[in-house]
């Protein structure tokens, strides 16, 4: 039985909070298909919670094709669909994959506007108050399966030289350059965050599931930042890793990422 795209969360905090912690639990292999969940006098002595709470938590489960609750057996955990490996990219060389990406995969366009830039957007990118972007949101799809939704603000100037039409068929590091923006440089940080109703609804995951939040700042060579980019990713079907290696000698020894690709 194959997992829903779309699942809903339990009615009640504590019994989402179960609900995830146990998803979590089975998305990782820390119950393999077939295996029989602990019972619910267990699990709520694991999770400090009434054996109600456990049952609304399992029911869930159940609901979205993680388990299938058996009467007088218990929950057993349900074999998953895997023909769609998860989205894989290395930390140390995180923007040519994410183009590779844009490349592999489509691209929907949800919205496309003008308008003033917001607050943090504009000191990120260094425009006046007054300032005017271009925002674009779209949710890019690798099999037919959402896992990125993608936020893009472009100052206006540049954003001029491309349509609604061209961002929803072409990748944006394309359109920049066909707008004469030279890319220089770029900062990024990765955190994590909480899927909003929009962006759950997009994604197709609960609201308030544990999704990667990446934000990008573009420079160009006059260091004028060109793009602000804020992605969100579903943990299911994308994660970051990093290749390291030991260097150094005696107490100085250490790990270092592996820039570059990584020999197999």
């Amino acid at each position: 039985m194959a997992i829903h795209p779309q699942s809903t969360l339990p009615e009640g905090g504590k019994a989402r909070r179960v609900y995830l912690l146990l998803r979590d639990d089975i998305a990782n292999d820390r119950y393999s298909e077939g295996a029989l969940l602990p019972g619910e006098h267990r699990l709520a002595e694991r999770f400090d919670v009434s054996r109600v709470t456990i049952r609304r938590a399992l029911d869930a489960l159940a609901d979205d094709g993680w388990i299938e609750k058996r009467t007088g057996a218990g929950s057993m955990v349900l074999p998953r669909d895997r023909a769609d490996p998860q989205i894989a990219a290395n930390f140390a060389t995180l923007i040519p994959q994410l183009v590779e990406f844009d490349r592999r995969t489509t691209a929907r366009l949800l919205s496309f506007s003008y308008g003033p830039a917001p607050t943090g957007v504009a000191a990120a990118l260094g425009l006046s108050k007054d300032s005017k972007i271009q925002t674009a949101v779209r949710v890019r799809f690798s099999d037919d399966k959402p896992f990125s939704h993608l936020t893009t603000h472009v100052p206006e100037d540049i954003a001029r030289n491309y349509d609604e039409a061209d961002l929803a068929t072409q990748p944006l590091f394309r359109l920049l350059e066909r707008s004469g923006v030279r890319v220089e440089s770029a900062h990024q940080s990765v955190t994590a965050t909480l899927a909003a109703p929009d962006v759950a609804d997009a994604l197709g995951v609960s609201v308030g599931s544990a999704l990667l939040s990446l934000r990008r700042v573009v420079k160009d060579a006059d260091g004028r930042g060109v793009e602000h980019l804020s992605a969100l990713y579903r943990p299911d079907l994308f994660r970051l890793e990093m290749s390291l290696t030991r260097v150094g000698a005696d107490e100085a020894r250490h790990w270092e990422p592996v820039i570059g690709p990584r020999e197999e």
